[in-house]
């Protein structure tokens, strides 16, 4: 039986559309069963609608509080029964309600070999110290900014010409396919995470 999708997303949704693309093989193991974000309006929901895949939209302005959202989010992906929520581009940090209830189970991607260059800037950061490798990894969400297990990673050499966009677009290639690698090795052979963090994907 396939495992179940819901992806999370805030803009163009590249990742989505690798990912749903990935599902169309049978041998994948994964169906995105919903995409939800925290706007209207964006390319992925597009993606998703013209994949005739469930969307809905859950924005912060529209509670009193960050918890009441993060509770209403929490409870429109708890709705199609997830085994996995993907975060594909999804720009806003989820709470305490939604981290407990999807525990283990939220994979997200940075732009740089965690736990070096964490936070939004994890490309411009890597540049600015001067290393000559950096690259992206795939984790699992916990309460910390990019500080959650990590689960793959790939190496990125960084050239001496590159500035932030070059090396940022080649790092974009390599975590599109390493999120797509990941998320269906876990859906195919199951996951779990040691008293160490450690993760291991496969029983």
């Amino acid at each position: 039986m396939n495992a179940r999708l819901v992806v999370l997303v805030s803009g163009a949704g590249t990742n989505l559309q690798a990912i749903i693309d990935a599902c169309a093989d049978p041998q994948y193991g994964a169906s995105v069963v919903a995409v939800g974000a925290d706007r209207d309006g964006i390319i992925a929901l597009g993606r998703a609608r013209a994949a005739q895949i469930p969307t809905f939209t859950v924005k912060v302005k529209d509670f009193a509080t960050r918890g009441a959202w993060d509770d209403a989010l929490a409870a429109a992906c708890e709705h199609y029964r997830p085994d996995l929520i993907v975060s594909a581009g999804f720009m806003k940090l989820v709470g305490k309600t939604f981290l407990e209830r999807f525990d283990g189970r939220i994979v997200n991607t940075h732009p740089a070999l965690l736990p070096s260059f964490p936070g939004m800037h994890g490309v411009r950061d890597a540049l600015d110290y001067g290393v000559k490798v950096t690259g992206c990894t795939v984790f699992l969400v916990d309460e910390g900014v990019d500080a959650g297990p990590v689960i793959a990673q790939q190496a990125i050499q960084v050239l001496d010409d590159d500035d932030e966009a070059t090396l940022h677009e080649r790092i974009k290639v390599a975590e599109r396919a390493l999120l797509v690698d990941t998320v269906g090795r876990m859906a195919r052979e199951g996951w779990s995470v040691n008293d160490d963090r450690k993760v291991r994907i496969g029983k």
